[in-house]
């Protein structure tokens, strides 16, 4: 059985997050690589817009409702188990999703999909964690957020090239057994660390102690108390949930809207769909992860700024994105949007764990996954039902119109967040300057 092992610095550290990017990315290919072959299920089998929203939403709702008992879980079993294991399981119905035939066959094996996936995030988070400390966290997160747009990349990209050439069902045989054998390697390498080891070692380096020392598991009214207790918690995941139901629409519908708005076929628009704006968050968030960590440092909700700026920047090109006509302007709107994701998704679970000590986290990330991913869900079905009842004269201009709107979202959460910041700051100043007992 394998043990935790106390704080480890230096080379290894980092290493973790390199074996968990690994990890990640196949979670984001593995779920990606359905929505590129959107138009192919179509064709082949008579799926309405409607019907395809389904497909897209049954993941994220099975995603967001196991997210709660995942980070439960978490806080109390070796996560190094439940990230590889979660792996292989949903590894096997990424595989399973090529005998697929009918509408119920595919709204399951998604559902399957979302429950092996809800594990990994509060696992890895938490572990990540406990690896690196304040002053390094919001690299650390940043970098291993990377792997979710090279997933979302390669996994859109090759799966629409997969089925041009091969048939839609070869990319969830290659992208399934890849990631089984990714598992069972990492088996032999990935450690458990102690809870709160990061923290604590920072802490003492730096001369001071825990406010929280980490000890037992706290039962769940506690953890529940502790986790939404905090209005700037609260907020963090009102605005995460905005800015997912805006991010699922892209995953969902890019690919879509580029073959029937501007001609692209199947194989390009997988490529271009995710590829200007997860390449231009891929460069963004470490730079954002870097910026957080200095700020953090200096002012209470330093990570959060960031996040707010990338968010109102970013509400923008959304609408410009939904909106634009032609090919230059579109690509160019992408890839602004996709820095300025970058922005906000670099700092979702660090300026999260500033607010919550480590035996709670994991827990309180699950709880984030599920607000964020259940209102998310909604994105997919709510762009295909205006797709196919808006008033516009053509699908394809209440899609544009659909997505659009998701500039007025991320605007709202650029207040959600300027809400926890004011919040965060407030918290602070008190702990700084507490007010005379009697």
């Amino acid at each position: 059985m394998q043990r935790a092992t106390s704080f480890q610095g230096g080379a290894y550290r980092w290493q973790v997050v390199a074996m968990l990017w690994l990890v990640c990315f196949f979670n984001y290919a593995d779920r990606q690589a359905i929505y590129a072959v959107f138009p192919l299920l179509k064709s082949e089998f008579g799926f309405d817009s409607v019907q395809l929203g389904l497909i897209g939403s049954a993941f994220m709702w099975v995603y967001a409702g196991g997210a709660p008992f995942a980070g439960f879980i978490a806080d109390r079993a070796k996560r190094v188990h439940l990230i590889l294991g979660g792996c292989i399981f949903w590894s096997f119905v990424t595989v399973a999703t090529a005998w697929c035939s009918q509408l119920w066959h595919f709204v399951t094996v998604r559902a399957l999909e979302g429950l092996g996936e809800t594990f990994y995030f509060p696992s890895s988070m938490s572990l990540v964690s406990d690896y690196h400390g304040p002053s390094t966290r919001g690299r650390a997160f940043a970098i291993h957020q990377s792997s979710v747009y090279f997933g979302t990349i390669l996994g859109s990209w090759l799966g629409a090239v997969l089925a041009e050439w091969y048939g839609w069902r070869v990319g969830f045989w290659i992208f399934g057994s890849l990631g089984l054998v990714v598992a069972a390697v990492l088996y032999f390498f990935l450690r458990e660390p102690q809870r709160g080891a990061a923290d604590a070692a920072e802490m003492v380096a730096t001369g001071h102690t825990l406010p929280h020392p980490p000890g037992k598991p706290l039962s769940i009214g506690d953890t529940l108390r502790l986790v939404l207790g905090k209005p700037a918690v609260v907020l963090l995941m009102l605005a995460f949930l905005g800015a997912n139901f805006v991010a699922t629409i892209f995953l969902t519908w890019t690919p879509t809207f580029l073959v029937e708005k501007f001609n692209y076929s199947l194989g390009a628009a997988g490529l271009n769909a995710t590829l200007y704006i997860h390449l231009a968050s891929a460069v963004s968030a470490p730079l954002a992860g870097m910026a957080a960590d200095r700020l953090a440092s200096k002012m209470a909700g330093g990570r959060m700024i960031v996040q707010a700026a990338g968010l109102l920047v970013g509400s923008i090109f959304v609408a410009m994105v939904g909106l634009c006509t032609t090919t230059p302007v579109l690509l160019a709107a992408m890839t602004a949007f996709g820095a300025c994701k970058g922005c906000y998704d670099a700092g979702i679970f660090a300026s999260l764990y500033d607010q919550i000590q480590p035996e709670a986290r994991a827990t309180a990330a699950g709880i984030m996954n599920t607000i964020g991913w259940g209102g998310g869900a909604l994105g997919p079905l709510f762009v295909g039902l205006a797709t196919t009842y808006g008033g516009a004269e053509t699908d394809i201009a209440n899609m544009s119109h659909a997505i659009a709107l998701g500039g007025g979202v991320y605007l709202l959460c650029a207040a959600l967040l300027a809400g926890a910041i004011a919040c965060s700051q407030s918290a602070n100043s008190s702990q700084q300057h507490p007010s005379p007992t009697d």
